[in-house]
Order: C-alpha cells, then sequence, then structure tokens
C-alpha cells in the first residue's frame, strides 16, 4: 500500500478482520461479516522513521494498543470491500498526518508599548474597583 513516494507499507504490517457490524441493516446485519478491524503493526513498521511513529501514536489515541499496533474500526457501509477500503483510506491519511512536522514555536517578546497598554488598563480596573467602597448610612 503506497502512502506517499518515499513510504509504502508492507503486506504482513496489516492485519484484516471481518466482524459483524451492529446498526441497521436487517437480517443482513446478522448473518454478514461487513465491518472490518484493520491492524497494522506500526511500531515493528520498517518504512516509518521513529519521530513518525511518535507522532501517530499521539494522533491515534485510544486506537493504539499496548504492543504498538493500530487499530481501526469500520462499519459505515454494509458493503465489505467498502469498509475495507475506507479503514485502509484512513489509515493513509492518518500516516500522511504524522508525516507533518510541526513547526517550532520562536518566543517572542512583548512590546514595550504593550506592555505600558497592559499596565494601565490594570490601573484603569483597579481605580474602579476602588470606587466599589461600602457606602456610610446617612444619619
Amino acid at each position: 500500500m503506497r502512502i506517499t513516494d518515499d513510504i509504502s507499507i508492507e503486506d504482513w504490517e496489516l492485519t484484516e478482520q471481518f466482524i459483524r457490524a451492529s446498526g441497521p441493516g436487517g437480517q443482513n446485519v446478522n448473518k454478514v461479516s461487513t465491518a472490518v478491524e484493520l491492524r497494522f503493526e506500526a511500531e515493528r513498521s520498517p518504512n516509518l522513521p521513529g519521530p513518525v511513529k511518535t507522532r501517530l501514536r499521539r494522533l491515534a489515541g485510544r486506537r493504539w494498543t499496548k504492543d504498538g499496533a493500530l487499530v481501526l474500526q469500520v462499519d459505515e457501509t454494509r458493503s465489505q470491500a467498502r469498509n475495507r477500503d475506507i479503514a485502509r483510506d484512513r489509515l493513509a491519511e492518518l500516516i500522511r498526518q504524522a508525516l507533518v512536522k510541526p513547526k517550532r514555536r520562536i518566543a517572542t517578546k512583548p512590546t514595550l508599548g504593550s506592555k505600558k497598554r497592559r499596565l494601565k488598563a490594570k490601573k484603569e480596573r483597579g481605580e474602579v474597583k476602588a470606587l466599589r467602597g461600602k457606602v456610610d448610612p446617612a444619619p
């Protein structure tokens, strides 16, 4: 399975298991295993670099297993072949997202003008609050 020009997934890294889907579908749901569970052995994959695996683990969330596999379940359609294609597309999209390096944030100092404006606003707010004192009862 081709992800990008330089990254592809071998067949041994993917395992597909077909299970019964829940939801609408009448008798078809009870008889046919249309839902697909795609398991990708991401941790053992020689084609994914280390940083990509780390980002993929973060993106996968609960779908990442303890033994380093990514498990995707799809039961959107009543067609087994279509569910299989959807699962493979989702896996490819997740890997493409993991390939994107996040930009490093460059720390900046606040300008002198912004510091002065902040302090002026604080001072004004404090003056407003200072006026909220107790009122002495009239004799």
